[in-house]
């Protein structure tokens, strides 16, 4: 299997099939999905039967240049989660690539976050076409707000979504950040 892009401690490549447990695992931890949707774990069958064959359609209408990517550990080969890069349409998003990543909470504060968002940053625009990239939040999501930063993107706005289930903190909005290719260096 090729790898989508590698760090000396990841290694990011497309999910298979075999990674359904592992995914669901992730989806099922409610410390990982406090922020995200509706606050709520995902039970396993939705992540069998639409999360993952989500992704693996994206391969095919994408050529793996953009989707969700399996993030393991490079000396074990260890499950830590997930890293996306997609045409960003979501919440208001103004074109580029969106970011997204999951990591499972056991590896969190040890800087993978940061490293494999800044690797998917290098590996989007090192292709061609992209001229910005973008990512989003909750507000109190202080963590993740963090790891953008580290990452190089810069906030750019706060807004306010209308969420049919109210989630704790929603409140305080969302916030949205970016970065151009210019500013990556590129």
């Amino acid at each position: 299997m090729t790898n989508w892009t590698e760090t000396p401690r990841l290694r990011l490549r497309p999910f298979t099939p075999g990674d359904a447990a592992d995914l669901a695992a992730l989806h099922g931890d409610p410390e990982v999905m406090r922020f995200i949707d509706d606050g709520r774990p995902v039970p396993r069958e939705v992540v069998e039967n639409s999360t993952l064959p989500g992704f693996l359609a994206e391969y095919r209408e994408r050529s793996h240049e953009h989707g969700c990517f399996v993030a393991e550990e490079t000396g074990t080969g260890r499950f830590l989660g997930w890293f996306s890069a997609r045409p960003a349409v979501s919440a208001g998003l103004d074109g580029g690539i969106e970011l997204g990543y999951r990591l499972r909470p056991a590896v969190w504060g040890r800087g993978f976050a940061t490293e494999g968002l800044r690797a998917v940053v290098d590996r989007v625009f090192t292709g061609p076409g992209v001229e910005r990239v973008v990512a989003t939040t909750m507000t109190v999501n202080t963590r993740s707000r963090r790891v953008l930063e580290k990452a190089g993107l810069r906030h750019v706005r706060t807004f306010f979504l209308e969420w049919p289930e109210y989630l704790e903190g929603a409140e305080h909005g969302d916030v949205e950040y970016a970065l151009s290719r210019e500013e990556w260096g590129v």
